[in-house]
């Protein structure tokens, strides 16, 4: 059964299913759905229309499906969506989306967001990512599956970082960060391959060694990015960890400032998903 604390206040119209745990001093909101399992530690506002899947645990002390910080907002019936198994950890802050986005901010499966990290406007996370303490999103960042983001890392607003990347601690990420990558800096750029994440996501030596020389000659070497692009997409057999790379690599040349999803801005200034 829904276990609601006394000190608690839940709105008429909230939708909370069989095993959700309300603890002290939450806020819930009147437009929030809330799946079986989900747990909200103390002092957990949810509010807007928010959508949170199963068995994800808000540790304590965050502010979920809040206004956007965005100037631009004018009270649009825009939506937070979270899924299964997440775990959003102390005074995180995650706002819902824009009319001038996608609409909707959203955050997949099995995520880790960590203590006093901001996930802004029209983000998309997607699955088994790791946010560090601390680690600030402007609006429109993409988030691919597998990535680590490491404490007090600060993303451009419309920056995708990529599958199995890595951002290192403190780093300023102004441009995409291409998958499978480690980048640090600021700005920020690929130094190198993930080996550590690929071997633990159980990567083949060969896949490996590919990724290792095609850093080499996409990123590393003096030949223009783009006419080593056009060399290796013309290659047989490769990777589809290779090809992934590359193809992430071409829509970098085809964005504003090295970040796609902002050449993908509408003339309204809606971006698509």
């Amino acid at each position: 059964m829904t276990v609601i604390h006394e000190t608690s206040f839940v709105s008429p119209g909230a939708e909370l299913d069989h095993d959700v745990v309300v603890g002290p001093f939450c806020y819930v909101g009147g437009r929030v759905r809330i799946a079986s399992g989900t747990r909200l530690g103390p002092h957990v506002t949810v509010q807007g229309r928010t959508t949170i899947g199963r068995d994800n645990h808000f540790v304590g002390q965050c502010a979920i499906g809040g206004l956007p910080q965005d100037l631009k907002y004018a009270g649009e019936e825009s939506a937070l969506v979270i899924g299964d198994g997440n775990v959003i950890r102390e005074f995180v802050t995650v706002n819902i989306g824009t009319a001038a986005g996608s609409w909707v901010t959203s955050i997949g499966d099995r995520n880790l967001i960590m203590a006093c990290a901001h996930v802004a406007h029209d983000c998309v996370l997607e699955d088994e990512i790791i946010l560090g303490n601390n680690v600030l999103l402007a609006g429109h960042v993409r988030i691919e599956s597998g990535a680590i983001v490491s404490g007090g890392v600060a993303v451009n607003h419309f920056v995708t970082i990529g599958g199995m990347s890595m951002v290192g601690g403190m780093a300023r990420v102004v441009k995409d960060v291409p998958p499978f990558m480690i980048a640090e800096g600021a700005p920020a750029r690929a130094r190198g391959v993930n080996v550590v994440g690929l071997r633990r996501s159980e990567a083949s030596p060969a896949v490996i060694a590919e990724l290792r020389d095609a850093f080499r000659r996409l990123i590393a070497d003096e030949t223009p990015t783009s006419l080593a692009i056009q060399e290796m997409e013309a290659e047989k057999d490769l990777h589809s960890e290779t090809r992934r790379l590359v193809s992430f690599l071409r829509d970098m040349e085809r964005g504003f400032q090295g970040r796609y999803r902002e050449s993908l801005r509408r003339p309204s200034g809606d971006v698509q998903a």
